[in-house]
């Protein structure tokens, strides 16, 4: 799939400890939209909309790969992929750029760091959309052994195939990317977007550039009444555009979460999950008039 690349530039941002990668479209612009993508995929998930956006020839719209994937640096060998982890490292990137009042759009998991980061630091965040994604992944108190347990054990698995080289011969941009797409509701061109950023080939060898450990459960979760206080603090107009055809948990979370937004607009387009790539035209249509209208 072909996206017009004009304007469009990869940019690093550089902290003590990592390196964020991302892409900017119309970068000489002084305001931002941040957008933030979902578990696995990337930065190049925003790519279709780049060229909707131009509505705001004065915003510069800024695509993370957050840590751990893409073409980002990893969480340090002791380290590991909590939900928490990813808020403070939005907020590193906010401090050592001296963002506020930043619009933020974030896809599924991308939107859930993005309402956290939203509650706890209200005032950096005008304005918060959420594409197929609202609320938390919650647990039940009485399961917290059991979901301890089950993360432990997942490191252990995980770790275990780290020792193993990542590169394969028989790896390939195409037959990862039919790979995606079986287990997910990406269309083909879409999910060869994403996954060509999260490959690197090297002399013909393919091998996968996100962290592995992404792949890990998580060993706790938040509690229901946890989940309720931050959509409850949670200041910022928020717009949640959601698919047709997307995860039960939105739908279900529209219900639940969304009269806790003190401010909130939902839109329901035809479309499955990854509705940004699929309606790009549409989707940025939503962003742009909401945008305009704070």
């Amino acid at each position: 799939m072909k996206i017009p690349m004009k304007n469009i530039e990869e940019v690093v941002f550089k902290t003590a400890s990592s390196k964020m990668s991302a892409l900017s479209f119309n970068k000489s612009a002084n305001n931002i939209i941040l957008c933030l993508h979902g578990w696995l995929d990337n930065a190049a998930s925003f790519m279709p909309l780049f060229e909707h956006l131009d509505g705001h020839s004065d915003f510069n719209v800024i695509a993370i790969d957050l840590p751990g994937h893409g073409a980002s640096s990893h969480k340090s060998a002791d380290a590991h992929y909590h939900f928490i982890d990813w808020v403070y490292d939005i907020l590193v990137l906010f401090e050592s750029n001296n963002w506020s009042n930043i619009h933020i759009v974030g896809h599924s998991m991308g939107g859930m760091i993005a309402s956290a980061f939203s509650a706890a630091f209200p005032e950096k965040v005008k304005s918060l959309t959420l594409i197929d994604s609202i609320g938390f992944i919650y647990g039940d108190e009485k399961e917290s052994t059991s979901i301890l347990r089950k993360g432990m054990l997942s490191r252990i698995k995980v770790s275990s195939r780290s020792t193993q080289s990542k590169k394969s011969s028989s790896l390939s941009l195409e037959v990862a990317t039919r790979a995606r797409v079986l287990i997910s509701d990406l269309e083909y061109r879409h999910a060869e977007l994403i996954v060509a950023r999260n490959l690197l080939n090297i002399d013909e060898n393919w091998k996968w550039r996100s962290d592995r450990r992404l792949n890990t459960i998580s060993p706790y979760r938040l509690s229901l009444a946890q989940c309720q206080q931050l959509i409850s603090d949670i200041k910022a107009p928020v717009q949640v555009i959601y698919g047709s055809k997307g995860l039960d948990f939105v739908r279900k979370g529209i219900e639940f979460f969304g009269p806790l937004m003190s401010s909130q607009k939902i839109v329901e387009l035809e479309g499955g999950h990854h509705v940004h790539m699929e309606k790009p035209k549409e989707t940025a249509k939503l962003i742009n008039e909401f945008i305009a209208s704070i």
